[in-house]
């Protein structure tokens, strides 16, 4: 049985979360935070999506976005998963 569809609110903020595989670490050095720090500007923009607020952890990734649109949360988290692979 499939998963029902998602409602998206535009305008209306959404957690998103980003994780590996089996719970497997995502950051091992201080330089890779900052690395994906620098990603989701670039993103965000694209998408056309604004940023709240993000949590960086070791095995995963949650960012607040308000998207201006119903697939830009889709855009911006396949973008950051691309860039950062």
């Amino acid at each position: 049985m499939p998963r029902r569809r998602r409602i998206y609110l535009v305008g209306m903020p959404r957690r998103i979360v980003q994780r590996r595989h089996n719970c497997d670490a995502c950051f091992f050095y201080e330089q890779d935070y900052q690395s994906y720090l620098r990603w989701p500007g670039e993103a965000l923009n694209k998408a056309r999506a604004q940023f709240k607020a993000y949590a960086l952890m070791t095995h995963h990734v949650q960012l607040l976005v308000t998207p201006a649109s119903g697939e830009s949360a889709h855009q911006l988290i396949v973008s950051l998963g691309r860039r950062y692979v």
